[in-house]
């Protein structure tokens, strides 16, 4: 398809400029070079790696993938081979298929954990930016996750914030009564931008075993199903946050980017997309001047929260 030079997709992260506004999601991507067998992906804006813990994780038990009418839940428990491998082998990988800045998920199970592993990343010259995933159980705490938690999220934010030079970005768990006092208190203790949502909690049963398909019972729903409570959450933190804000959940279409930004985000995240069709990201890139076209938008960074 021909590209229209008029057409700026543009934007920028707290000073990370970005080709287009579209990035993989964390976990639906890998490190990227799996996926640069199926086209160049040299053609996103960026790559949200594979959320990183400090030690090597097999995941969740199987079976731990089940289908939905319009979405997807998995429980895959961060399956990655811990943050050492992962500057040792899979970033090196990923630097000869991809060629621009990428986005670190770095998850935590310890305040010091995170920390450990953001100061590691921190030191990767093609790391632009850390997304602090904040959706894990906080082993010290009782075992609710670090984003349900206003004083929790600050903490580790502010922790985190210590030993770092790049930009932080956490993504919050939509899991939560009240988002904006989620997202007011990361944005307090000095995140330099936010990701949300990740996903919502879900479950099937199977009817001829009378059983939980998931072995752990419940799991993370993502997929089209959820993107009108992702664009929902993203207009309420955008409103009152002056942070730069990713979108994500449930995109799938060049419109649903769109509608995104004007809600508020400056970019995008593609999760479940992508795996349903590894062509996902690189169809939404392709269609996005045509669509900007259709409403005369020029600039996508123009649309950004004109909804408000």
């Amino acid at each position: 398809m021909e590209m229209n030079h008029t057409c700026d997709m543009s934007v920028t992260l707290s000073g990370v400029k970005l080709d287009n506004p579209v990035i993989p999601a964390s976990g639906c991507f890998g490190f990227g070079y799996g996926m640069s067998e199926f086209y160049d992906i040299d053609i996103l804006g960026s790559i949200s790696f594979k959320g990183t813990t400090r030690d090597a994780r097999y995941g969740n038990p199987l079976p731990r993938v089940a289908e939905c009418e319009a979405g997807m839940i998995n429980s895959v428990g961060l399956q990655n081979p811990g943050i050492d491998a992962v500057i040792a082998e899979e970033l090196p990988k990923m630097r000869e298929v991809f060629h621009k800045p990428i986005i670190a998920n770095i998850s935590g199970f310890s305040i010091d954990e995170y920390v450990e592993c953001c100061a590691k990343i921190d030191r990767e010259e093609q790391v632009a930016i850390i997304e602090l995933n904040v959706s894990c159980p906080n082993v010290h705490g009782g075992g609710m996750s670090f984003g349900t938690c206003c004083d929790s999220v600050a903490e580790v934010v502010r922790e985190v914030k210590k030993v770092i030079t790049k930009p932080l970005y956490v993504k919050l768990t939509p899991n939560v009564t009240d988002i904006v006092a989620i997202a007011r208190s990361a944005e307090e203790a000095g995140a330099d931008g936010l990701c949300l949502i990740n996903t919502l909690l879900g479950m099937r049963i199977d009817t001829r075993t009378r059983r939980p398909v998931i072995a752990n019972k419940m799991g993370g729903f993502s997929g089209p199903a959820v993107f009108p409570v992702a664009l929902r959450m993203v207009w309420q933190v955008s409103s009152v946050c002056s942070v730069p804000v990713i979108g994500c959940g449930g995109v799938s279409s060049a419109s649903d980017v769109i509608e995104m930004m004007m809600a508020g985000a400056t970019a995008v995240e593609v999760g479940a997309a992508n795996l349903r069709d590894p062509y996902a990201c690189k169809d939404i890139i392709e269609a996005l001047p045509a669509e900007m076209e259709r409403l005369r938008i020029g600039a996508l960074r123009d649309i950004i929260g004109v909804a408000h």
